[in-house]
């Protein structure tokens, strides 16, 4: 689906969520990203081929939590 270069992580793999995203729909709360990936806003998702992608913590979210002392 990537038509730059490098291209994006595929959308199986464990950093998907680092393609780019091609796509917004703030009304809905998700992305579309350059590898078919559809993110919403609690961190879960869809696979272009239907998986479901299970919600998770940010790394920035445990980060921020560990250095604020929560």
């Amino acid at each position: 689906m990537c038509w730059h270069t490098p291209p994006c992580p595929p959308a199986d793999g464990p950093d998907r969520e680092g393609a780019k995203v091609v796509a917004r729909d703030s009304g809905v709360g998700s992305s579309r990203l350059c590898n078919g990936v559809l993110l919403f806003e609690d961190t879960g998702g869809l696979q272009p081929d239907g998986q479901i992608i299970e919600p998770h913590s940010a790394p920035i979210a445990g980060a921020l939590r560990t250095w604020m002392g929560f």
